[in-house]
């Protein structure tokens, strides 16, 4: 059994990509994915699970086709299961994702942005 802390500084500075999450831990059915945000990202939905944005460092934006919730360092939002949803930063913001296994960035809607579902790092 490994008893250190995850250091979520350190994990942050392993990678410079965008939109590309990074699992750091893992709980029952859950990962806990780091990720940095900067521009726009693609409208989807995740039809099966909520989705956690947990706001570390800077500012970001979710929009939903009815309106959008802004968010700063120490924030976060829970996005229900299926409302379609795109995230934006201006300049780059760097979140926790809390979503179960598997979850797939792009939800629905594929594409290029979309990653290797279990990255770990």
């Amino acid at each position: 059994m490994n008893y250190s802390p995850i250091n979520l500084e350190e994990k942050l500075d392993k990678f410079a990509d965008h939109w590309a999450p990074k699992i750091i831990a893992q709980m029952n059915d859950y990962h806990f994915k780091l990720v940095k945000f900067q521009g726009d990202f693609v409208w989807h939905s995740h039809a099966d699970t909520d989705e956690v944005f947990i706001a570390l460092d800077g500012e970001m934006s979710i929009e939903f086709r009815d309106g959008k919730v802004d968010l700063k360092a120490g924030e976060m939002f829970v996005v229900p299961r299926g409302v379609e949803h795109k995230p934006f930063a201006k300049e780059e913001c760097k979140i926790m994702l809390v979503e179960p296994a598997g979850t797939i960035n792009t939800g629905d809607a594929g594409g290029e942005l979309t990653t290797e579902e279990n990255v770990w790092i």
